[in-house]
């Protein structure tokens, strides 16, 4: 087939504006971001919106200055692995702690001080003690009862392999989210186990962008069940109902890989020159105070600290049941690997 000219220049002008899209997104480039020395510089995967909550109560109460670099959780995390020593974040934030575990295994993080790590239950922590909750986020099927009743729903997130759900149900497996999920299931169940899920979410599942669009799917009656975290749906529920009025949601519980939690994860870079205020920070965001903010956000995430109150429209999250499951094993390049050979990514 011969291809025209103007067809060719289409192709290139695409290719040259693919690639400069690509750049941006990775965050390249040094004109982007420059450092306020005076501030305590956050680097952050979490919602933008909680971590301008939490910097501006603890600039609040404690005069220090703060300046955010948002970002995406995988790529943040990378970022700041190639950074290395000379990175300028003193703090790193994110809504999944595989990207956490990227910087971890890197070496790169200063241990959590005792008192701040005390103001959590166990659990809240990996086994490196290197990082923290800041906030925790449930798995859950979300289901369209007009289209399958809660009897006919699966007993478990692994019967989602089997070939009578084929077409049946969405998921968002290029997000960091579901490959958080994943990481945990990694975990739990297996290499060859989680293989053979992918493989057969690979024939089975309709994929979605990410989990509001698999919510809305679901609502619309694409496909029956989807899997996604909870907080989507109770803040929908929340506001205008649009993308979730004909669903509900199903809780695995019984430690099953869908009832995973997954911690979203706050660190103090170890080459950091502010390092007490750091650790400060991380402190306010896991005591009383910051776990309010959080609540107050309406995120709808969950709050983690100790007697902390998370939205009263949640249950509570000690009744879900979630596997155990040590975060520091949580392995998100490997999963991406997997994704891959798998063809889902």
């Amino acid at each position: 087939m011969t291809v025209q000219p103007n067809v060719r220049r289409r192709t290139f002008i695409a290719g040259l504006t693919a690639a400069a899209l690509t750049l941006t997104a990775c965050g390249g480039g040094d004109d982007e971001f420059k450092a306020d020395p005076d501030a305590l510089v956050i680097y952050s995967s979490q919602h933008e919106n909680v971590t301008q909550a939490w910097a501006e109560a603890f600039t609040e109460a404690t005069g220090v200055k703060t300046q955010i670099r948002p970002g995406k959780d995988s790529s943040m995390g990378q970022q700041i692995v190639e950074e290395g020593a000379k990175s300028p974040a003193d703090v790193f934030l994110t809504e999944n702690s595989p990207a956490m575990t990227v910087v971890s295994r890197a070496n790169l993080l200063a241990p959590v001080e005792a008192a701040t790590l005390a103001q959590l239950p166990q659990g809240f922590a990996p086994s490196s003690k290197d990082w923290t909750a800041i906030a925790a986020r449930s798995t859950v099927l979300v289901y369209n009862p007009s289209k399958i009743k809660e009897s006919a729903l699966p007993k478990s997130m692994m019967d989602l392999q089997h070939p009578q759900w084929k077409d049946k149900w969405g998921g968002a497996p290029g997000g960091a989210d579901f490959q958080a999920i994943v990481a945990g299931m990694l975990a739990m169940k297996g290499k060859p186990a989680t293989q053979a899920w992918l493989k057969a979410l690979k024939a089975n599942a309709k994929i979605y962008q990410n989990n509001v669009a698999t919510m809305k799917a679901v609502n619309a009656g694409e496909v029956p069940v989807g899997i996604m975290y909870h907080y989507y749906w109770y803040r929908d529920q929340a506001k205008t109902k649009e993308g979730s009025k004909n669903t509900e949601l199903h809780y695995f519980k019984g430690e099953d890989p869908g009832a995973f939690v997954s911690l979203s994860a706050g660190g103090v870079l170890k080459s950091s020159k502010k390092a007490d205020k750091a650790q400060q920070f991380l402190k306010f965001i896991t005591g009383l105070q910051g776990q309010q903010v959080l609540t107050d956000s309406k995120s709808m995430e969950y709050a983690v600290g100790k007697d902390a109150k998370s939205d009263p429209a949640l249950p509570a999250l000690n009744s879900l049941q979630a596997p155990k499951v040590d975060p520091f094993n949580l392995n998100s390049d490997i999963v991406i690997q997997m994704m891959t050979d798998a063809g889902i990514l």
